[in-house]
């Protein structure tokens, strides 16, 4: 057993003056969220009785359902490409020791590196050619090509690691390499898996850009931009913006905590290699 020392004494000081740190923020935005309307006091000050009306005028005038219902479409189907593709993208890149595969490795790197600002102008001009403007489909095809180059970095060095047993028994009893990957490899995948697909959910759920530049003038919104609306040239309505994160929260949070076991491990894998 490890002795309790003074040294374990500041660290555990040093971890709570930080866990605070992280709460003070979490506890205003919460504390205005539930501040009756009308209150004078300041964030971090409680006035009780705490209510719920900021939270439900919020639903009500942001019409956050709809907002919050064309996120978890974009969202889901975001993922799901991005999962599927950079998945058997990786594997071949992983497997095999060939130039190219290497050469095709970096340039996939080479995404990590390009800000997707550059590429504003042609794919604002592609998505009009081809008829998405205003439509979620638009979103969708940005994120996964957004998203493919750390996903596909993660995927591939997480399979490097990975021993080829049981892909050489699943071989030696007559199954093709796609078959092994979706029986036997990808399984073994849940871990890297789940650490991308909670990654991948907060960048597209919070992405604000992106949805307003190219759903402005339709009907859709998503969370982020239906919380901007809040917020007016002259003056801002801070409480229902509070509450309105704290709504919008409550998705990828509830993601997070059922994939949590599987996100630290998945990243260290990830980042083996």
């Amino acid at each position: 057993m490890h002795r309790y020392t003074w040294r374990s004494a500041v660290r555990e000081v040093a971890l709570i003056v930080l866990a605070v740190g992280f709460l003070v923020p979490l506890f205003a935005l919460v504390n205005v969220a539930l501040k009756p309307p009308g209150s004078q006091t300041t964030a971090l000050e409680l006035d009780l009785p705490l209510t719920a009306q900021n939270l439900s005028d919020a639903w009500r005038q942001g019409a956050l359902g709809g907002a919050i219902a064309n996120s978890f479409i974009v969202a889901v189907l975001s993922v799901l490409g991005v999962v599927v593709i950079a998945a058997f993208a990786s594997y071949p890149l992983a497997r095999a020791a060939r130039c190219w595969s290497r050469m095709t490795f970096y340039g996939f790197l080479a995404g990590l590196l390009i800000p997707s600002q550059l590429g504003l102008l042609p794919l604002y001009t592609t998505m009009r050619d081809l008829g998405l403007l205003g439509t979620l489909w638009a979103l969708v095809l940005i994120n996964i090509g957004t998203q493919l180059p750390f996903s596909i970095f993660l995927y591939t060095t997480f399979l490097r690691e990975l021993p080829l047993d049981y892909e050489e028994a699943a071989l030696v009893d007559g199954c093709g390499p796609g078959h092994t990957f979706v029986s036997v490899v990808f399984p073994l995948l849940r871990a890297v898996t789940g650490t991308i697909v909670v990654l991948n959910s907060v960048g597209v759920w919070n992405e604000f850009f992106t949805p307003l530049l190219y759903l402005s003038g339709s009907g859709n919104t998503t969370a982020p931009v239906a919380i901007y609306n809040f917020v007016g040239q002259y003056v801002a309505q801070w409480p229902l913006v509070f509450a309105a994160l704290v709504i919008t929260a409550i998705p990828i949070l509830l993601l997070y905590f059922l994939l949590q076991k599987h996100i630290i491990k998945g990243f260290a894998g990830g980042l083996k290699g």
